[in-house]
């Protein structure tokens, strides 16, 4: 079954704590993964490699440079679960 919004925003939250300990309550759909929530270059990839497993989707790397926020991430994944 494919996840909400709101279970997808959830998921990801979790998985920005266990990467970058960022609490969960800090990660919204408006929070960039650099600049608001201290995600570098190698986290991003441990955040994509997490969220693909957890969502079910594939992220290839091209499309990994547009995920500039949770929202953005949020938004991808919601089209491409299956």
């Amino acid at each position: 079954m494919a996840a909400t919004k709101e279970e997808i925003i959830a998921g990801l939250a979790e998985i920005v704590n266990e990467i970058a300990g960022i609490p969960t309550e800090d990660v919204a759909e408006d929070k960039s993964f650099t600049d608001d929530l201290d995600v570098d270059s190698l986290s991003m990839v441990e955040v994509v490699v997490a969220a693909e497993e957890r969502f079910d989707v594939k992220i290839p790397d091209d499309d990994v440079k547009g995920l500039k926020t949770v929202g953005d991430a949020t938004n991808y994944i919601l089209e491409h679960q299956s």
